[in-house]
Parts: structure tokens; C-alpha cells; sequence
């Protein structure tokens, strides 16, 4: 008769886990790109957003509206400002808004050449720091600030970016968009701006708080005369149609 063999099986032995030695240049390598993700996500999100919303303030409009006591602001669509006025917006602050792609390169070299003493922000950049942004010098400003004006321009048409800058530009002290400003200094709406008004408010665009379009210095009646000339300019050679109607 055979014996049974009464011998245990041997368990088998748990291997001890091997801790993984902490590399913190991986670690900070994985969750900065999780939160770079992150974050370009929620921009997408929010240009998205923009694109079909108005947005119904600024950081800077409400920062004003506190100081202030309030702001004079009022959305109007595109279609009830008179073209003039978009011409004459961008030739005064961004002549070749319908060429760039947000930055423009060719203003930006001239800026340095000239040793920072021009101003080479676009519209589109310009919208960028007053909608998503704060309004101040920093290099990080200015970092997002590139950052996400591609975006907008990749996602807004040029005609949306536009009707977004002249609705949110301060044109004088708690006086924001063209819609208070045609009221504020000419007692008419937006749709009724001749050339020589619309030419006068773009003139004040860069300095509104010390400068007016119904008094204009002389100063302000020159440039206001070669920002007529120059919306009658890019209107016949092109430069507008990306946003005239």
C-alpha cells in the first residue's frame, strides 16, 4: 500500500516591494506637464467662451468701476458701429491687423531697434490683456499675453476680435467702448460716427485719460487727420477686409 506523503507545500514568499528611489527632477517634470495641460485647457476653454459671449467686464473695467463708483459701458455688436470706426481703429493702432497671425514680428524688431521707445502691442494683444489679463509691465504678463493671443486668433475671427476691442478700450476716465465714448464726446451713437469723429476717438486710444476728442489739442487734430488718411488707405488697398463689412 502506498504512504501517503504527508510533507506541506512550501508557501510560496512574498517578495518585498522594492521602494522606488525619488527623482525629483521626473516628479517636477510629470506634474508640471499635467498642469501646463491643465491650464492650457481651461484657456481653451475660456477663448471658446469668448468667442461666442460678450464678456461683461474687464479686470481692469471692474478695478475702475470700484475706484470710480461705476463706469459708463455699454455692448454693441459690430454691425451697429460705423465702419469708419474699425478702419480707423486699426490704422491707428495695428495697420496690418489683417496680416498677422496676433504678433506682429515686423513691429516688434522695429520696437527693439528703436530701443523700446515705440509701442508694438497689437489689437489682438491689446484684447488678450484686457479681457484675460491685468494691465501692468511684468514679464509673466507679458509671457501669458503671447501665449494666448495665437489662441484667440486661431479661435476669433478678426471681425470678433475687433468688435471685442471696441467695446471694451477705455476712451476716457470710467468711459469704456465706442458706444458711452460716441455719446460721451459727440452726443450720437456709434452708428452715426462720421470719419473725422471715428479718426478723433482712435487718436485718443493710446492716452485717454489725457487726452479729448471733442477738444482736441493740435496734436490730437494731426494725428487725427493722418488716422483719416490712413482708414481710407488700408480700406482701398485691402487691409480691412478681413474685418469691413
Amino acid at each position: 500500500m502506498a504512504k501517503t506523503s504527508t510533507k506541506k507545500k512550501k508557501a510560496p514568499t512574498k517578495r518585498k516591494a522594492v521602494k522606488k528611489p525619488f527623482r525629483p527632477i521626473r516628479w517636477t517634470l510629470w506634474w508640471g506637464v499635467r498642469l501646463f495641460s491643465v491650464a492650457f485647457l481651461i484657456a481653451v476653454f475660456l477663448v471658446v467662451l469668448g468667442a461666442v459671449l460678450n464678456p461683461p467686464t474687464t479686470p481692469y473695467m471692474a478695478a475702475e468701476s470700484r475706484r470710480l463708483g461705476g463706469v459708463d459701458q455699454e455692448w454693441v455688436p459690430i454691425e451697429e458701429i460705423a465702419p469708419v470706426m474699425g478702419r480707423s481703429a486699426v490704422a491707428a493702432e495695428d495697420a496690418n491687423f489683417c496680416l498677422h497671425w496676433g504678433l506682429d514680428l515686423e513691429a516688434i524688431r522695429t520696437a527693439i531697434d528703436q530701443g523700446g521707445g515705440r509701442g508694438a502691442s497689437t489689437i489682438s494683444q491689446q484684447v488678450v490683456k484686457n479681457v484675460y489679463l491685468w494691465h501692468g509691465r511684468s514679464w509673466f504678463r507679458k509671457v501669458l499675453e503671447a501665449g494666448l493671443t495665437p489662441l484667440v486668433e486661431a479661435i476669433w475671427s478678426k471681425r470678433r476680435i475687433l468688435e471685442v476691442y471696441l467695446n471694451v478700450a477705455e476712451f476716457d476716465e470710467g468711459v469704456f467702448g465706442v458706444e458711452a465714448a460716441a455719446r460721451h464726446y459727440f452726443g450720437v451713437g456709434p452708428e452715426a460716427l462720421s470719419s473725422v469723429q471715428a479718426a478723433r476717438l482712435a487718436a485718443i486710444l493710446p492716452a485717454p485719460k489725457t487726452r479729448s476728442a471733442s477738444r482736441p489739442s493740435n496734436f490730437i487734430r494731426k494725428r487725427a487727420a493722418s488716422i483719416r488718411d490712413g482708414a481710407a488707405t488700408i480700406r482701398a488697398d485691402g487691409r480691412a477686409d478681413c474685418f469691413d463689412s
